[in-house]
């Protein structure tokens, strides 16, 4: 049975020492291919998300996506790779840049991406019990 991620762990790296890498310009992928890349992202203690210029793919919408979904770095390619597919991630709440920091907004995208999803690097990587 997994065990899915609280508000709280859902900004928070799965990997400590991926907290040091400026992500800025790096591709995001999906389960189900790419999905954009890293427009800035934020380094908030337990509030780190990054916000993703989808380009054509949703009509140039940006959208934030909490870095406790990260299951993968590439730093040599540049790329982030996440425990969600395309669908998930177009259906998440509408994100508004000018409430970035807005504790109710990141609440719903906690509640969104992290009671809905297993928590930890390993999601999609077959059953594990907590």
């Amino acid at each position: 049975m997994h065990r899915t991620a609280t508000i709280t762990e859902i900004f928070v790296f799965a990997e400590p020492a991926w907290s040091s890498i400026d992500l800025s310009g790096y591709h995001v992928e999906a389960n189900d291919g790419e999905i954009g890349t890293v427009d800035h992202d934020t380094y908030e203690i337990g509030a780190n998300a990054l916000v993703v210029e989808t380009g054509p793919w949703i009509f140039g919408k940006k959208v934030m996506i909490p870095v406790g979904v990260i299951n993968r770095i590439d730093e040599d390619d540049r790329r982030v790779f996440v425990n969600l597919t395309k669908e998930q991630i177009k259906s998440a709440p509408e994100f508004d840049e000018s409430r970035l920091n807005d504790r109710a907004h990141r609440e719903e995208f906690g509640t969104y991406y992290g009671l809905n999803r297993p928590a930890g690097p390993d999601y999609g990587k077959g059953d594990r019990d907590f």
